[in-house]
């Protein structure tokens, strides 16, 4: 019986071992400035930023891809003449870049969110604001963050002008500029000097 015992718990050992184990998952490193991997970094068009990245938080990955050996590795069967192009297309690729960068910057910095208190019937308020998409601000997200902060209505919608703005039910101007202010969760970005708060009253005589 014994021996029995043993060979059962033999094969039942043999079966376990042969049972495919899990693969675990593969823990990738991605660039903090083109978000490529740093093996790819060369194929974007901020490579002189991702490598100072790469220096300065991967020393041993910088050596590993931009160091002398490696780059004369990669670039030694290449003629002079193609080597200097290839460093020209890099360098023109990365000052479109930055040019594009810099604009877009520029045009966001002109940007201005407006927060407006617009009353309503029997001194009701509504909240709208408008403008936070110029600084990366998904709006959808803005209104439920807004909602559940003032435990209230808030939707997207278009004003007259065709432009979308967030209405927000209830006076909560102040509050908003208080949390754009204090950089609160998704309005981080915003900067507080591009804020104009705007009072509307209701019309004498209107609905």
């Amino acid at each position: 019986m014994a021996a029995e015992e043993t060979r059962k718990n033999t094969e039942a050992s043999a079966e376990q071992s042969t049972e495919p184990q899990p693969l675990q998952p593969l823990q990738i490193l991605y660039c903090a400035v083109c978000t490529f991997p740093p093996e790819y970094c060369e194929f974007g068009t901020s490579l002189t930023r991702c490598k100072e990245w790469l220096q300065a938080e991967h020393p041993d990955l910088y050596d590993r891809y931009y160091s002398d050996e490696a780059l004369q590795a990669k670039i030694g069967t290449l003629s002079l003449e193609a080597q200097s192009k290839l460093e020209k297309e890099v360098a023109k690729a990365e000052a479109k870049a930055e040019a594009k960068a810099g604009a877009a910057r520029k045009k966001q910095m002109e940007s201005r969110v407006t927060i407006k208190r617009i009353e309503r019937n029997k001194r009701k308020h509504v909240t709208s604001v408008q403008g936070l998409e110029a600084f990366g601000v998904d709006l959808k997200k803005a209104a439920k963050f807004f909602g559940k902060r003032f435990a209230t209505g808030a939707s997207v919608t278009k004003n007259v002008q065709g432009f979308d703005e967030i209405v927000i039910q209830g006076d909560v101007s102040d509050d908003i500029m208080v949390l754009i202010s204090e950089g609160e969760d998704l309005l981080e970005d915003v900067p507080e000097d591009n804020v104009e708060l705007v009072e509307e009253k209701k019309k004498k005589g209107g609905d």
